[in-house]
């Protein structure tokens, strides 16, 4: 099992090992089969510097290896989003704040990764730069999950201990979930997104994936730029809900497993889990019917490039985003209505409750082949790309928060658990999402 930042910084400070030996160990991780199609630059060079730096164990990132998502902005490079479209636009002028925050820690940038065009996906499909397979040691490649698909699979092949994502509908916890590893989504107003290119500005987050829970609470902290309330209750000091409507649906049997056995484990600690209807979660699917905001806002931003450029662009998330063009005003005025609504009579029904649980997907990730670019693949695509995004976009829509931690048993595929609740309610999710990991890596 990889180390986490955590316990690499403890070693580090230790005199256990030292910061140019941890960047060469992630160098090689990320020239190796397994990162194949994860970066689309790298920078190993400016990494070895950073590490090198006096004084740089210091720092909360102490030199070690972080990833940046090719959505963001680093200064004098140009930014992507994973899209032959913007491969000569101009380069950045300064760092996202994002990326400035990381620097400032001592972070040592090792390169920006791979991801769905335009982060329009959560299946991890890129027909331009390759599809990075999944981190899980499988024979048959599989997916990796999007949109941040490079991001994950840098931080669980060893890469990065820190990969920089952004979450939409569900873009940093579905690739945590199909390859094992910790990814949170914090409230979105808590971390600024200037400098990241916007899918939907009504519900971009931006936030990171980690090897472990601790160390996603350190990468919040440092990209919120606040401190996390910490608490010693145990996990039977807070209440907990299950949502039975939607997020339980279809599961698959290695899910269904996995979320029965976590279940009975969190009971058996004494978690007091209660089951609720939540039938609200129900007005989800027609609320978005004609694309939601992510169709509206993305054609917004994307109407006269696609005009130009439109061949240059992946056919199904063109087709994504030219859904917008039939949305009008009052349709776009009217679904930001519905949701104000429906997060108030949500917030109402979830009253009393300090989270939910539910699993943060309802299948183990799927061959690449199954959804590889193909007229032919197309349905098979829609269908998994749904089912992926069905749990972890009601949390975006809810303007909520939410942290999904591995729950599977070695020998299994990865599956996730998600922590949610409601929005700035983040530090009682990462606080319950801390005992869990500690209870199920017992």
């Amino acid at each position: 099992m990889l180390a986490d930042l955590h316990t690499t910084r403890h070693l580090l400070r230790s005199g256990q090992t030292h910061p140019p030996a941890e960047i060469e160990r992630a160098i090689a991780a990320a020239q190796s089969a397994r990162c194949r199609h994860v970066f689309l630059k790298r920078m190993f060079d400016q990494a070895r510097a950073v590490a090198s730096s006096a004084d740089i164990v210091d720092k909360p990132l102490a030199g070690l290896a972080v990833s940046i998502k090719d959505l963001f902005d680093v200064a004098g490079q140009t930014t992507s989003a994973g899209s032959l479209a913007l491969r000569d636009g101009a380069p950045a002028f300064l760092d996202s704040p994002a990326v400035a925050r990381l620097r400032r820690a001592g972070a040592a940038i090792i390169g920006r990764t791979n991801m769905v065009e335009f982060a329009f996906s959560g299946v991890g499909v890129n027909p331009h730069f390759g599809t990075p397979a999944n981190a899980c040691a499988s024979e048959l490649p599989r997916i990796p999950g999007g949109s941040s698909s490079g991001a994950a699979v840098s931080v669980a092949s060893g890469a990065a201990f820190i990969g920089l994502g952004s979450d939409t509908g569900g873009s940093i916890r579905i690739p945590a979930a199909l390859n094992g590893i910790v990814g949170f989504k914090n409230t979105a107003r808590l971390v600024p997104t200037e400098g990241a290119l916007p899918l939907s500005t009504t519900l971009d987050t931006v936030c990171a994936l980690t090897r472990s829970v601790p160390d996603a609470i350190l990468a919040h902290e440092l990209l919120a730029q606040r401190q996390v309330t910490r608490s010693t209750a145990p996990l039977s000091a807070y209440r907990l809900g299950v949502a039975t409507t939607l997020m339980l649906d279809g599961l698959d049997a290695t899910v269904s497993r996995a979320w029965q056995r976590t279940l009975a484990t969190l009971r058996h600690a004494g978690a007091r889990i209660d089951e609720l209807a939540l039938t609200e979660l129900n007005e989800l699917r027609p609320m978005q019917a004609g694309g939601g905001f992510a169709a509206a806002e993305s054609y917004a931003w994307h109407r006269q490039l696609l005009e130009r450029k439109a061949q240059r662009y992946d056919p199904r998330v063109a087709a994504r985003i030219q859904r917008g063009a039939a949305i009008s005003a009052c349709d776009y005025l009217e679904l930001q209505a519905a949701r104000r609504n429906w997060i108030k009579r949500m917030e109402t029904a979830m009253r009393g409750y300090d989270a939910f649980l539910s699993p943060t997907v309802p299948l183990v990730a799927p061959p690449i082949a199954d959804v590889a670019p193909g007229a032919e693949r197309d349905d098979a695509f829609s269908q998994i790309n749904a089912l992926l995004l069905r749990n972890t976009s009601a949390i975006n829509m809810l303007d909520g928060c939410a942290l999904s931690l591995p729950c599977h048993a070695s020998d299994e595929l990865p599956v996730g658990l998600m922590v949610w609740a409601g929005a700035m309610r983040d530090d009682p999710v990462l606080n319950i999402a801390l005992q869990i990991e500690h209870l199920l890596q017992k």
